[in-house]
């Protein structure tokens, strides 16, 4: 009898063993089967809960998979890297978990434990080609000279992430700031989100409050945002279109039935309406390509300059995941069809949160290599084009989350990340420069901008700085703060600049900011031009010629910059080949002559031509009386500023405004000065002497050829008003006559005549010398630049 009782309690209490283990086996995969429901609609905290729970009942492989995956979905990530750790431990595993193990351990800051992970079971980082660990070593091996630094009075213990200005300096951020269930939970409304049944209260996807919009004031006040939407729980992501008076934003619309269906789903949608006096969203409208029940649509950004509006979003015909895409608009908001990036922005993966500043375009992928997270990527934007994508690295992004970089109208650079050491969950941050960003702008005297010259930017210690020209033609370059730096910029042709008090200590600025001038070099500008005379088969140099070539070197002496041009020639009583050598060594008489000043041989450039051009055409037969010979022997002097187009000059000293250089020569030049032609009583013809000094106006004018000469002819008071007219007219025809004939084109040149109304001295009364009737009989002369 005992037997028998001890063997029936045997049986019973196997019977109530395995009805233990039955119904908690079953109570297992109902938990597992809710967490996967909750993991599919996106409530990821809800999800975590019950996994929790199902691995507390019993540890499985399966569940602890679930759980690295989930709390890697939340961003999460140092409990993801936990339970992959856990999920690894298991003989089920594979080479794909271990992946996702190593890859929860970057994100959850272990990359220095990367190495030890992989020798652990055997592997190398080959083995796991979709991590590219190679790729985040070289990303980690550069770091940007700039710092992250939070906004003051924006980030709170929540989640804080996206910004946006206003024309006031108003800075418009997302916030689910106040505590609402899980106060660890990580936000999770940086991309869609999914919910058959919306809490007034919470988000189910890491019960946390939904988010809204705040506005940070320019006095530092923060204010919710309100806005008109109806049925509006999570709104966030604001992008405020100054231009159209209108604010772009994301908003999910709760909707608790759905005729027809009792499982449907909830996704993001774009909307825009105004903001009124008290800073609230009024007349929200719908962005037309909005399908709430289909796919999301979020993350604008308008870009009022080109007349885009930026989104992501999964609808269909994608890359995978969310992709960015496009519509333009009119002045009516009339939008445009949605266009794609392409694949060379979008991945498989999920791409969010773009933007756009000058020639540069911003988003955020968890598609392109990356540090581990989410990172923030840039591409080039031209002419509507995007392109050449690439990781902006440390310390932008991060191994955790980093996404919404932009750049304010003022310059000001935003990004949120939710990296370690923040305030809340997810944070906001300025960027500032650990350097100083040289802007230079280069233009030529006109005020043109110079767009292609080069630019050498060294420390005082010598050191090369790098810098590069931008698409407008600006210098830009990175400084370090508190240095001296010495800049030179120069094109061929032009003079170069040195800045060499360009420094950085003391400047409180993000960007110095300089204009620069680069002056052509004016080449071969005829500055003084004189003519020296010699005697009939004689080289030697006058007394006469003396003070001439005394003035020539001694500007010589004082402009190294200046060089001069000697033509020689003869007259034509000798033959060529004795006139072409005589020629010749009146050349060299003049270089030798200017030697004793200490000019070196080499400014002084000799061109000798015998006969061959002569002033008066007193050739082989023809009669002509000694003066015109004499205007035959003569030596051309033309004295040049910068003479050797080949040569990079340097710009003179004493100038500081390279753009008055010409100013600068032509008053060397003044010191020359133009003769007064005079002429005898009652007569026009020209006088020897006056010939020799228009033969070296003649020169001038046909080696300055953007001269124009103005003859002004003159009596004196002896004589009617009107014969005085006409002789001062044939007075001053006589000298444009000579000059015609010496080669200066006559459009150059205006002749006008006063008669006697303009004398020097007045002579009415009669009681004058005739020293000073001389001095009214006259025409003078006076250039000006065409």
């Amino acid at each position: 009898m005992v037997l028998i009782m001890e063997k029936r309690l045997n049986i019973l209490f196997l019977v109530l063993l395995l009805s233990f283990l039955t119904v908690d086996l079953y109570g297992q995969a109902r938990l597992l089967r809710y967490g996967d429901k909750q993991a599919g609609l996106e409530n990821y905290a809800k999800a975590v809960e019950a996994y929790k729970e199902a691995y507390n009942r019993r540890a499985s492989y399966g569940t602890a998979v679930r759980l690295g995956e989930t709390y890697g979905k939340l961003g999460m990530y140092a409990d993801s890297y936990e339970w992959w750790g856990r999920a690894v431990s298991f003989e089920e595993s594979d080479r794909a978990d271990y992946s996702s193990y190593l890859r929860s351990a970057v994100q959850a800051g272990q990359w220095d434990s990367i190495e030890g992970l992989l020798s652990a079971k055997g592997y190398s980082e080959y083995d796991f080609p979709e991590l590219d660990l190679a790729g985040m070593r070289e990303l980690r091996g550069r770091r940007a000279n700039v710092k992250l630094v939070p906004v003051a009075g924006v980030n709170s213990t929540g989640s804080d992430f996206g910004t946006s200005k206003d024309a006031e300096g108003g800075l418009y951020f997302s916030s689910d700031r106040g505590q609402v269930g899980d106060a660890g939970s990580r936000p999770g409304i940086r991309l869609d989100a999914k919910a058959n049944i919306f809490s007034d209260e919470r988000s189910g996807y890491n019960e946390r409050e939904f988010y809204r919009i705040y506005r940070k004031d320019s006095g530092g006040d923060v204010s919710v945002v309100v806005t008109d939407l109806a049925g509006a729980l999570h709104v966030n992501d604001p992008s405020v279109a100054t231009d159209l008076g209108l604010v772009f934003y994301t908003a999910f619309v709760g909707r608790s039935r759905m005729k027809g269906t009792r499982d449907f789903t909830n996704h993001a949608g774009i909307y825009y309406g105004r903001l009124d006096a008290d800073g609230n969203i009024t007349g929200s409208t719908a962005f037309p390509y909005n399908d709430h029940q289909s796919y999301g649509v979020m993350n604008p950004y308008v870009d009022t300059e080109a007349q885009r509006i930026y989104f992501a979003s999964d609808m269909p015909g994608g890359q995978g995941g969310f992709d960015i895409y496009y519509v333009e608009y009119d002045g009516g908001l009339n939008f445009s069809a949605p266009v794609n990036l392409g694949p060379e922005v979008n991945t498989p993966e999920n791409e969010s949160h773009p933007s756009r500043s000058g020639d540069r375009f911003y988003f955020s992928s968890r598609g392109h290599r990356g540090l581990g997270g989410m990172d923030v990527f840039t591409a080039d934007y031209s002419n509507g084009s995007i392109g050449n994508v690439r990781n902006m690295g440390l310390p932008y992004n991060s191994e955790r989350d980093d996404f919404a970089f932009v750049v304010a109208g003022d310059g000001k650079r935003y990004i949120s990340s939710d990296r370690e050491g923040g305030m809340g969950l997810d944070d906001i941050y300025t960027i500032e420069d650990l350097f100083r960003i040289l802007l230079a702008k280069v233009s030529d005297c006109d005020g043109n901008v110079i767009m292609d010259y080069s630019s050498e930017l060294k420390k005082t210690d010598g050191s090369q700085v790098d810098s590069r020209l931008d698409t407008d033609g600006q210098l830009l370059a990175e400084l370090d703060p508190e240095g001296d730096f010495v800049l030179r910029i120069s094109k061929k042709g032009h003079f170069p600049l040195t800045d060499s008090g360009l420094t950085t200590r003391g400047f409180d600025g993000d960007t110095l900011r300089r204009e620069y001038v680069l002056a052509a070099i004016p080449y071969r500008t005829p500055v003084y031009v004189d003519i020296v005379y010699y005697d009939l088969d004689r080289s030697e140099i006058r007394n006469d010629a003396a003070p001439s070539l005394d003035k020539i070197g001694e500007l010589m002496s004082k402009y190294g910059f200046m060089d001069l041009v000697v033509s020689s020639h003869t007259d034509s009583r000798a033959s060529d080949a004795y006139n072409e050598a005589l020629s010749e060594r009146r050349a060299d008489a003049v270089r030798d002559y200017l030697a004793s000043f200490g000019i070196a041989r080499d400014r002084v450039k000799l061109e000798w031509f015998g006969e061959r051009k002569l002033v008066n055409d007193c050739g082989d037969g023809v009669p002509c009386p000694e003066a015109d010979h004499q205007l035959n022997r003569r030596s051309e002097l033309v004295l040049e500023a910068f003479s050797d187009t080949e040569r990079d000059y340097e710009l003179p000293e004493g100038i500081t405004d390279p753009c008055d250089l010409p100013g600068y020569l032509e008053g060397i030049a003044e010191e020359a000065g133009l003769p007064t032609v005079y002429f005898d009583f009652d007569r026009s013809n020209l006088r020897q002497v006056h010939r020799k000094e228009l033969e070296r106006v003649g020169v001038m004018l046909n080696r300055k050829v953007d001269l124009r000469l103005y003859i002004e002819g003159h009596t004196d008071q002896r004589g009617s008003d009107a014969y005085n007219m006409g002789l001062s007219e044939r007075r001053a025809q006589a000298v444009m006559d000579y000059l015609v004939n010496r080669g200066v084109d006559a459009s150059r040149m205006e002749h006008s005549w006063y008669g006697e109304s303009r004398p020097v001295n007045d002579c009415s009364t009669g009681d004058c010398t005739e020293a000073q009737h001389q001095q009214n009989r006259r025409t003078t002369l006076r250039v000006s630049g065409k």
